[in-house]
């Protein structure tokens, strides 16, 4: 026989033998980890089990579910009181619109006035986002005893009620910067101020959002002119 030959004969065994004994042990390593993992889920479903089992839990749970069962009826109640819109009403509706809630934000407007046209924009925009608040609009022309009652000189003029009192008002866009291009934005911070509304946490994440892309859009095209130079 060649010695040659054997000799490759022998090293491929050898090889051989390597590679299986590596083949068993990667087989016990897969067995070992499959074990570990059913045990670990075995754990957690006992976990899951004794949570479940929890009186403290159970009751958290159902605190919660009440919680939200009530503010869902408390939202209904305000959407039979007219909350979530925007709407008109006439004089002969006015002193039950402001007084059966506490918080009202009534605009005296005029058909033919751009601006009123500009505040009614915002303003229904704003009302179903800030169900907490009623928002209403009165046609000065058709009330004159209301506008002469509240002194009403210059339009748009939008009076804040609370509990039937009017508090405060915002005449023109004085408080706005005075310019026709205030955002919605502008006039809710300022409803804000004036604590007719309440903080929205939704919409301020979703402004972060925003301001965060718009930050970083800015940045990159920054970062490309100057790779482009």
């Amino acid at each position: 026989m060649d010695p040659n030959a054997v000799k490759s004969t022998l090293s491929n065994l050898a090889f051989g033998n390597v590679m299986a004994a590596a083949a068993r042990d990667y087989h016990k390593e897969l067995m070992a980890q499959e074990k570990a993992q059913a045990s670990a889920t075995a754990n957690e479903e006992v976990d899951l089990d004794e949570l479940m089992d929890d009186p403290e839990l159970e009751r958290l749970h159902a605190d919660r579910i009440a919680a939200l069962k009530k503010e869902a009826e408390k939202r209904q109640e305000l959407k039979r009181q007219g909350h979530g819109e925007y709407r008109e009403i006439t004089e002969g509706d006015f002193l039950a619109e402001v007084t059966g809630t506490e918080k009202v934000i009534c605009h005296f407007y005029h058909r033919e006035f751009y601006r009123c046209k500009i505040m009614d924009k915002h303003l229904k925009s704003l009302a179903p986002r800030h169900l907490e608040t009623k928002f209403v609009k009165l046609d000065a022309e058709n009330a004159p005893f209301f506008v002469a009652k509240l002194a009403i000189k210059t339009l748009p003029c939008v009076i804040f009620f609370r509990n039937g009192i009017a508090i405060d008002r915002l005449v023109g866009f004085q408080d706005l910067v005075g310019k026709d291009d205030f955002t919605t934005k502008a006039l809710e911070i300022l409803l804000l101020r004036k604590e007719m509304i309440k903080e929205n946490k939704l919409e301020e994440e979703e402004d972060d959002d925003y301001h965060e892309n718009r930050q970083r859009t800015v940045r990159s095209s920054v970062n490309a002119d100057s790779d482009s130079d």
